[in-house]
């Protein structure tokens, strides 16, 4: 499919989705969610992609929703009951399956930290910036920041950030947990390649099943995700990857894991 507002690239498994309106701060519009939505559901359908790596053009990662569109309702959307543009680019995001690597630099502000949030790993350069200021415009975050935010920094960080309108500085986002690594400014994509390139060489059965432990896990109680993380290990039990990745470590060699 022929994008307009991002890029989408694979190499070899590892699918490149980029925020590509970099003169307008890689602002989330309707156009931008849709194609969003669009390109998650091409990832989904390729059986050979493993990993997916979400960053922006021009460096900068996204500044936010369009606030014209925005006002005007998104293009009628209100009027029609849609989903506004946050809400439905963070839903295609969080409903891959496979790992999601943000490499940010620049601002990740509203919306944008909203896509980052859906990521399961940051990697951000040391001067990004962060912030959910919707509250200073009379709004709440639309694509789940309210809910992700204090699940990844707790409940008090959450709501500093979110009543105060608070911008934190790359290293603050570093010791609350909210972003993972820090590179020097510029390499933010090339840190987080480095990051898919370790995840690409363990086993991708167990990759997947990693993260849909600890996601659907975070969202149950103690005793059911328990249960899940069971199942998901007795399942594993069946795979060729575990036969090959314990005889690998008992030749002290490096496995060679194929996917079944």
């Amino acid at each position: 499919m022929r994008y307009q507002a991002i890029l989408v690239e694979k190499r070899d498994a590892v699918c490149y989705l980029i925020l590509n309106r970099p003169q307008r701060g890689n602002l989330l519009d309707m156009a931008m969610a849709e194609e969003i939505a669009e390109a998650c559901q091409q990832i989904t359908d390729d059986d050979e992609a493993r990993l997916v790596l979400l960053a922006g053009a021009g460096g900068i990662f996204c500044c936010g929703e369009d606030l014209e569109e925005y006002r005007r309702g998104w293009g009628g959307a209100m009027e029609q009951r849609r989903w506004p543009p946050a809400r439905q680019a963070t839903v295609a995001l969080a409903g891959l399956r496979l790992p999601i690597i943000a490499a940010i630099e620049g601002d990740a502000i509203g919306a944008g930290l909203e896509l980052a949030l859906c990521c399961d790993l940051r990697v951000a350069s040391q001067e990004a910036r962060f912030s959910l200021p919707q509250v200073a415009m009379g709004l709440i975050p639309a694509g789940g920041g309210t809910q992700r935010l204090p699940r990844l920094v707790g409940r008090g960080k959450a709501l500093e950030m979110l009543l105060i309108a608070e911008t934190l500085d790359a290293a603050q986002a570093l010791s609350l947990g909210l972003v993972n690594r820090l590179t020097p400014r510029g390499d933010a994509l090339a840190g987080a390649e480095e990051m898919a390139r370790r995840i690409l060489e363990r086993a991708p059965i167990a990759v997947t099943y990693a993260k849909e432990s600890v996601a659907k896990g975070m969202d149950a109680p103690l005793d059911q995700g328990l249960r899940l993380e069971a199942d998901l290990s007795i399942i594993l039990q069946t795979t060729a990857d575990r036969d090959e990745g314990i005889r690998a470590f008992l030749e002290k060699r490096s496995p060679r894991f194929k996917g079944g």
